[in-house]
């Protein structure tokens, strides 16, 4: 087909164009492409972990089911080496901390909570393997540790539970009036529907109530 003059002037301007800029546009578009084919890539990546954690996930808990310790342990270490960037792996870590627990084997109990306490990134996990692993030092009369456990920020609606758990440990320790105004402020913390106000409370009037302070 013949071009007349005016398409063929169009055709050099293109072709001019494309010697300056073809390369850089041709780059430009295989890097937004390998960009969203890599987005698409890690979200398939992160969903057949999900998936496969999940999967892995039921094998521990009927291990749990059938009170194997030792399968829930291997099953939860194969998680946390595999999948430790999902929820499934705190998840596992804390429900082979019970298992463990039951198992009376306190050392399995403890790495796993504080497994979830180095490794997790759920804040709500973090905290529940903290006053869990607190009240296994406590039971071990390893009462600094337990204070150190219970330390950090936490999401507020764990503070009621761990000013609780720090007030046991100083109630242990003789060191009552510290253990009243921890008690006082897990009951401040707490939640009027809170069904753990009663035995906070309890806790409190045992040892003497209110600290000095409040009552003044």
């Amino acid at each position: 087909m013949a071009y007349n003059l005016e398409e063929q002037e169009q055709l050099a301007t293109i072709n001019d164009w494309w010697k300056k800029y073809g390369n850089l546009v041709t780059w430009v578009l295989i890097i937004v492409l390998a960009g969203y084919a890599g987005w698409g890539g890690w979200k398939y990546y992160k969903n057949s972990q999900a998936s496969q954690a999940s999967q892995l996930y039921e094998e521990l808990q009927k291990a749990v089911g059938n009170k194997d310790n030792a399968k829930v342990q291997r099953a939860t270490a194969d998680m946390q080496q595999k999948f430790s960037g999902t929820a499934y792996a705190q998840m596992a870590g804390l429900t082979a901390a019970k298992a463990a627990f039951d198992a009376n084997d306190l050392n399995g109990a403890k790495t796993q909570l504080q497994w979830v306490i180095d490794h997790g990134r759920q804040e709500e996990y973090k905290a529940i393997a903290k006053i869990r692993l607190a009240g296994i030092l406590l039971d071990q009369n390893a009462y600094d540790e337990g204070l150190k456990a219970l330390s950090g920020d936490v999401p507020s609606e764990f503070a009621s539970a761990i000013a609780d758990r720090k007030g046991d440990i100083l109630v242990a320790q003789n060191k009552l009036d510290e253990a009243r105004t921890s008690y006082q402020l897990a009951l401040e913390k707490a939640g009027p529907d809170n069904p753990g106000r009663q035995l906070i409370q309890i806790k409190l009037d045992a040892i003497g109530g209110v600290p000095a302070k409040a009552a003044a």
